[in-house]
Order: C-alpha cells, then sequence, then structure tokens
C-alpha cells in the first residue's frame, strides 16, 4: 500500500518544500483525512486530540486558501482556548506562513493591546486569536471580521470548558455567514455539538483516535510523605530525573511549592493563570529544551500543553478524580518511551487514593518514604509490594 504524501493530498509545492525543511514529509492519519476535503472548501469536523497532529490539518488548507487582507481585515482566523496554545499554533504555522507568503499575528491577553492594534492596521492575513483578546479589538474598532472567509476553531470542548463558547459564537455572528468552517475537538459534547450544528454548514465529519498511554505503560508509585518533609521529597525526585512535572490544585500552591524546590537547590518554574505571558512562555520553553528540570503547573494552565520527554510525573496535590489521574499522568509514558508518575500522600488522604486507584484498575501499596530515603534515587528500581511485605513481617514479629 502506498503511503499518502503531501503532494498527493494536493498541497502546495511551496508548503511542500517548507515542510519537508522540517523534517515533516509523511501526513498524520488526521491530516491524511481532512486535508483534502478542506481544499475542496468543505466545512470540516474533526474529533482528535493533542498531540494527533490537528494544528497542520487544519493549518494548510487555511494558508493554501487565505487571500490578501486590507488594513484590519484579516481573512482568516484561528480560534484558541488559551494563550499558550495561541504561541505554539503560531509557531507551528508562522515558516509555511512565510512560505505562502502570507503575515500572521498571535493575539492574546497579557500582552500589549496597542501593539498588537497596529499590527492589525498595517495588514494580517491569518490571525490567531483567543476569543476574549480579539473582541476587545473588535469593540476597539482595531479589526473587522467582514472579510474572514476561513474560520478555524481548535479545541472547541476547552472552549466549552473554560466557559469560552458564548464569546466564540458572539465572533461568529460578526464574521461573514459565507465562510469556510474548520472545528476540531477531543470530544463533541453537547455544547459543542450545537456549535457544530448552527455555525458549520453541512460538515463533513472525522475522527481519529489518538493513542491513549495506558495504565499498564508506566511505573506508578504512591508514596506517603508527612507535610514538613513532601517538599523536600519532590526535590529528591526531581534531582534525579531529567524533566518532572509537577501538578497542584491552586496557583497559590503553584508558587509556594516553587519556592520551596529553589530554597532546595531545585530550578524549578510555575505556569498559572496569574502570571504574565512572557514568564509562563519563558518557562515553558526552558523546560521544553531542557534547561529546567522542574515546571509546576495547574490542571488549568496545562490543558492544550504538548509537552515532549517528560519522564516524571508527580502529583503533589493528588487528583481530584480518576480522570484527572490519567490525564496528568498521560503526560509521561510518550511515544514509546518509559514513564513514572509519583502521588504523593498525605495521613488523611490514603482513603480517597485507596478509591482512586480502583476506579482505575490499580492495587499498588502506599509506601511510607522520606526524602533522604534512597528509593527515592530509582523510582522504578523497587518493588512496592516487597516493601509492603517487610513492613508487615516487621510489625508481625513485634
Amino acid at each position: 500500500m502506498t503511503k499518502a504524501t503531501f503532494a498527493g493530498l494536493g498541497v502546495a509545492p511551496d508548503i511542500v518544500e517548507a515542510l519537508k525543511a522540517q523534517g515533516i514529509v509523511e501526513p498524520f492519519p488526521i491530516q491524511a483525512l481532512t486535508i483534502p476535503e478542506a481544499l475542496e472548501g468543505r466545512d470540516v469536523c474533526g474529533k482528535a486530540k493533542t498531540g494527533s497532529g490537528k494544528t497542520l490539518a487544519f493549518g494548510i488548507p487555511l494558508l493554501m486558501q487565505t487571500g490578501k487582507a486590507e488594513p484590519k481585515r484579516p481573512t482568516s482566523l484561528v480560534l484558541v482556548p488559551t494563550r499558550e496554545l495561541a504561541v505554539q499554533v503560531g509557531e507551528v504555522l508562522a515558516p509555511l506562513g512565510r512560505a505562502a507568503g502570507h503575515r500572521l499575528a498571535t493575539i492574546y491577553g497579557g500582552t500589549d493591546l496597542d501593539k498588537q492594534a497596529k499590527a492589525l492596521a498595517r495588514g494580517i492575513e491569518v490571525v490567531v486569536a483567543t476569543p476574549g483578546r480579539l473582541i476587545d479589538l473588535v469593540d476597539r474598532d482595531a479589526v473587522e471580521l467582514t472579510a474572514t472567509a476561513m474560520l478555524v476553531v481548535d479545541e472547541a470542548d476547552r472552549m466549552a470548558d473554560m466557559g469560552f463558547l458564548p464569546q466564540v459564537e458572539w465572533l461568529l455572528r460578526h464574521m461573514p455567514a459565507k465562510r469556510q468552517t474548520l472545528l476540531f475537538s477531543a470530544t463533541l459534547d453537547s455544547a459543542v455539538d450545537q456549535v457544530v450544528r448552527l455555525y458549520l454548514r453541512d460538515p463533513v465529519m472525522h475522527e481519529v483516535q489518538a493513542r491513549q498511554v495506558t495504565v499498564d505503560e508506566m511505573t506508578h508509585r504512591f508514596l506517603k510523605v508527612h507535610q514538613l518533609d513532601k517538599a523536600k521529597v519532590c526535590a529528591a525526585i526531581i534531582a534525579q530525573s531529567e524533566k518532572t512535572l509537577c501538578f497542584v490544585r491552586t496557583k497559590r500552591g503553584a508558587d509556594r511549592l516553587v519556592a520551596a524546590l529553589r530554597e532546595e537547590g531545585v530550578k524549578a518554574a510555575a505556569i498559572h493563570g496569574d502570571l504574565r505571558q512572557q514568564l509562563r512562555q519563558q518557562a515553558l520553553d526552558n523546560f521544553s529544551s531542557g534547561k529546567l528540570p522542574a515546571l509546576v503547573a495547574t490542571d488549568v494552565a496545562a490543558r492544550g500543553l504538548d509537552i515532549d520527554g517528560v519522564d516524571v510525573v508527580v502529583h503533589y496535590d493528588p487528583p481530584e478524580d480518576h480522570k484527572t489521574y490519567l490525564h496528568r499522568s498521560g503526560r509521561t509514558a510518550r511515544a514509546g518511551e518509559d514513564g513514572v508518575a509519583v502521588t504523593l500522600v498525605l495521613w488523611d488522604q490514603e482513603l480517597a487514593i485507596e478509591r482512586l486507584q480502583r476506579r482505575i484498575g490499580l492495587r499498588i501499596p502506599i509506601v511510607e518514604v522520606f526524602s533522604n530515603d534512597k528509593r527515592l534515587g530509582d523510582l522504578a528500581g523497587w518493588d512496592p509490594f516487597e516493601d509492603e511485605e517487610a513492613t508487615s513481617s516487621s510489625a508481625a514479629s513485634r
């Protein structure tokens, strides 16, 4: 069976060459499915998760069909739920946009509004934006959406989760009814389905199941720790790992953990909604490149991030439910690599963790450790069941 190529899908030679320069020569399944129909002008609804290749699935046809823009009147628009995703999408599309001769701008809150307005006034073909900031610019008459002939709504389910769908619909009502719309979402629940029914015209539907990391593909450790020693245990884990992603429940908790880790001599940074975008992006870049060994994130801030090479996920604050545990832990053990998910458990959290284990089909002992425990240096190298048996035998002998 002949493998699909971008040229075979109808992709323009200049974009094919720009992809090849980045080492991208073979389309992912979602790209092979959606690009030809998008190039035909069809509305497309793609069910695909982060990491499936959907940015190029919508970005390539968008760039090929984008017309020249007049001042303040972009011809193509990509709506995304978070600032981090806006930056990521912009970075993927920028080199292809240059190859196609289009100007691109990423627009999101926390950055200079006047600077963004001036860029739009010069004429920008492709705008990648978060809904709230784009509405601000529309209200200021800094941008008009009357020339937007192509729209992408990316991660529509996250838009719904974060309460942004009313803003998305407000923007849709300010665009021409006769436009091409591509919508991508990990799920198509009732709120997203309503947007599809109201705002897409006879869309072709495609679904690609991104391979999920299973519970069996990673090492799980549940460590009973003491409150005063908890940050030190976390620091000891980070010291033995290349890239550790730590999850906490609150923004304040993230800042506290970073401060505690730094006191232990660990380089760490936080990402959460109260930080300036520049600081968030700097932390992400440093972590992704390996300059920063530890990143502390809230669940909301980590949404939509696709970070490779994470070898340990630490649930510093245990997750609220089993779905969150799986979503957090799935950041490790990607691309066939080994990964470890570590949950730090205080004495009053043990029952909740036992319930969580039952929900995901695990039965792993919660082993008590202190920050000077040698086992923290090789989390995957010891058997918690043997430790449980040794503890039980010692207790019986007493």
